[in-house]
């Protein structure tokens, strides 16, 4: 079994003085479908959250116990997305500092610590980036861990509104049940255009087009 992360990083920032520390993370980056998600969580060092790990560790229902526990105990938590549209616009990197950017913003409550994924955000606030800091960061993980159990929540309505991809199962990422999808029926308005995947698909390079669905974003 994998060691969990620890909150070594936190209690050396609470060193120096930092009091309000949020973890920052992202998920769905990889995807060819739907939106980017971002969560930034502000822990709560005296309600220790036992079992924090890189959301991509942990199985569905695990993720799914822990994710109320850090919404419950957290001192603040926020969620943000960018869409496919944006992300075309923008491209992924750019479009995760986005997200990031957003849910930082979001929060109820100001930090004055930033521990990011691999990333830098610019704004005027102290921050380290952590490659792989969601396996190393107990901040991290959570954000990741909302993060991800937002994003396949997203994931399973719009399977509902675009059947047939099998969105529900791989969560919009480039499986070969995926790809088939794209080959058979062509991409949809929420499928990210700037991959290749989803540009070379054979509907798409053919200039197939699907009717839109609506959709409630």
């Amino acid at each position: 079994m994998s060691r969990l992360c620890s909150s070594r990083f936190e209690r050396a920032a609470r060193k120096l003085g930092w009091t309000r520390i949020a973890g920052i993370d992202e998920a769905g980056r990889g995807a060819l479908f739907g939106p980017v998600v971002a969560a930034a969580v502000i822990l709560n060092p005296k309600r220790r959250i036992v079992g924090l790990d890189d959301s991509k560790k942990l199985d569905p229902d695990r993720r799914a116990e822990l994710a109320p526990r850090i919404r419950e105990h957290a001192i603040a938590w926020a969620v943000a997305e960018v869409d496919s549209s944006r992300i075309d616009a923008w491209n992924i990197y750019q479009a995760s500092r986005q997200a990031m950017t957003a849910a930082l913003q979001q929060l109820s409550v100001i930090p004055d610590y930033l521990l990011i994924d691999a990333m830098q955000l610019d704004v005027l606030i102290e921050q380290k980036s952590l490659i792989k800091g969601d396996a190393r960061s107990v901040s991290i993980a959570a954000a990741s861990i909302l993060a991800k159990t937002h994003r396949d929540d997203r994931l399973n309505q719009l399977d509902t509104e675009f059947p047939g991809y099998g969105l529900a199962q791989h969560k919009g990422y480039g499986t070969p049940v995926h790809l088939e999808a794209l080959r058979r029926l062509g991409p949809t308005p929420l499928h990210r255009f700037s991959f290749a995947p989803v540009r070379e698909s054979n509907c798409w390079a053919s200039g197939a087009t699907q009717t839109p669905l609506p959709l409630e974003l």
